[in-house]
């Protein structure tokens, strides 16, 4: 093997030891990725909550022992990947030994750390569209027609990954209308590589449409609920954190695209990176949407450096630009990955906060980040309600019912008892099982509802108790509710399938 060789591997390795060692073990999974390990139990074309491909990957997981090493696998596995990426693309810009060192470093010791500790679309969506990029370069390179459909191919991949590529298209189109590239637009080949990209993504607009475009309530639903909170100078200022110790390199390569005439070719690149970044404002996306537009820039900078620091005086700041990103990254490693009990993160709630991680989708601070709350709390759930079953009478007839698809998801993870829960939120509402006659009832219920919760369903059942409840206070489901209804004076099959039906006229 190569040096070069060599030197990739070892970063691939480093990759990999990272994400493994950049969460707690006091932590569990993630709300959101019981969720898509769940899918991989009911595979279709489409699903309320995200496009298929997620869908495949938990099948894999499954097949592999649906363990937490193969859950977290993945998407370090797709973070290895965009380290790849961005390296191929570096040497297709003819960027020396150097070059692909800072590139790859400027890579891994970023955002992408604690993106890829999530089993969510979100890590394949960076590396599509840093692949996307990459195929684009390759075009300007060599105008050879059949990169057009490996693009074509990659966009459909990301696409059934997560919808979010299309802002990739919203904003590279322009800039190439505004260049010489745009000739390609009088190339039959393209609207051909075109229809190979509608023909691979149509199962998934069928299935939409079979649905009633389920994207549009979603999207419009997020527009209520959490895009109303976001701030067009946060999600500037969040711009500036993703890469932030690769800064200086991506400022470079915007310089290099519009300056450096060796790039003169990729110049669409540098109108590409403004107008993609003004859809996602205009749009009021969320900060992290835009985190895959930066890897390929980090490519065009780090060969520009390279040809800036090549001779004389200059070349011995090569090792300072290479330690800039770990440099940055060293105080980072203490706050910004969930490694940290939340003692510790309370106790130091002031440097969170001053970061803009206390801040939760609801526009409010909390406690702890988001998503660390959204780790804690879930193996208490699943076992208090494994306890709670084994006791009730006839429990093979118990339906669980739960709030939300985070409840639901981790009971069905973490079960004992090979319990399958539901929930009319997300994608549980196709999940019930109608065909088994219920007559008992585990319902898991926010604490503020504790009343309503008696007064609506108890008269349904010969008895009603308030079994149990989350004790632990840093959990985002802290106090929730565990009510066990018994013996069912009426048909709760029938209720629920009404209920089903009017949850879904409300969509």
């Amino acid at each position: 093997m190569t040096k070069k060789g060599l030197i990739l591997v070892g970063f691939i390795i480093l990759k990999f030891l990272l994400q493994y060692t950049l969460i707690s073990p006091e932590y569990d999974l993630q709300r959101d990725e019981y969720l898509h390990l769940d899918l991989g139990h009911h595979l279709a074309w489409g699903y309320l909550s995200v496009p298929p491909f997620t869908s495949w990957i938990s099948k894999i997981i499954y097949l592999l022992g649906n363990s937490v090493f193969w859950i977290k696998f993945f998407p370090a596995l797709f973070g290895a990947l965009t380290i790849l990426t961005v390296w191929k693309a570096i040497e297709e810009l003819k960027g020396n030994l150097f070059a692909l060192v800072l590139g790859a470093t400027c890579v891994l010791f970023s955002s992408l750390l604690s993106l890829n500790t999530l089993y969510q679309p979100n890590s394949f969506d960076v590396l599509s569209w840093t692949l996307f990029y990459f195929i684009i370069i390759k075009y300007f390179n060599t105008e050879k027609l059949k990169w057009l459909f490996v693009a074509a191919f990659v966009f459909a991949l990301g696409f059934l990954n997560k919808y979010n590529i299309v802002f990739l298209l919203l904003g590279l189109t322009p800039a190439i209308l505004m260049s010489q590239q745009r000739k390609v637009f009088g190339q039959k080949k393209l609207y051909e590589a075109m229809l190979l990209g509608l023909f691979l993504i149509a199962p998934n607009l069928l299935w939409q449409y079979n649905n009633n475009f389920p994207i549009i309530h979603h999207l419009n639903e997020l527009a209520d609920t959490q895009l109303v909170n976001v701030d067009r100078i946060d999600f500037l200022k969040s711009q500036l954190l993703f890469f932030v110790g690769s800064l200086f390199v991506i400022i470079s390569a915007l310089y290099a695209l519009l300056f450096y005439k060796p790039f003169k070719t990729y110049r669409p690149f540098f109108w590409a990176f403004f107008c993609t970044l003004i859809v996602f404002i205009f749009f009021k996306a969320k900060d992290y949407y835009a985190i895959g537009l930066y890897p390929i820039y980090i490519s065009f900078g780090s060969v520009f450096l390279a040809h800036v620091l090549k001779d004389g005086w200059k070349k011995y700041l090569q090792p300072l630009a290479i330690s800039i990103p770990i440099l940055i990254f060293i105080p980072m490693f203490n706050i910004a990955f969930p490694n940290k009990s939340p003692e510790y993160i309370i106790e130091h709630s002031d440097k969170y906060k001053k970061l803009g991680l206390l801040r939760w989708e609801d526009g409010k601070d909390h406690l702890l980040p988001q998503d660390y709350a959204d780790m804690l709390g879930w193996k208490e759930l699943a076992k208090k309600v494994d306890s709670i079953y084994i006791k009730i009478p006839n429990a093979s007839q118990t339906l669980i019912l739960c709030d939300n698809y985070g409840q639901a998801g981790a009971i069905n993870y973490y079960t004992k008892e090979g319990l399958k829960a539901v929930s009319f939120n997300a994608d549980y509402i196709n999940w019930f099982n109608l065909e088994q006659q219920y007559i008992n009832l585990i319902r898991i219920k926010n604490y503020k509802e504790k009343d309503n919760e008696f007064n609506q369903t108890s008269p349904y059942f010969e008895s009603a108790s308030l079994a149990d409840s989350i004790t632990n206070q840093y959990a985002r489901e802290y106090k929730t509710m565990l009510f066990v209804f018994t013996n069912a004076k009426v048909d709760i099959n029938k209720r629920i399938e009404s209920e089903i039906e009017e949850v879904k006229n409300l969509h």
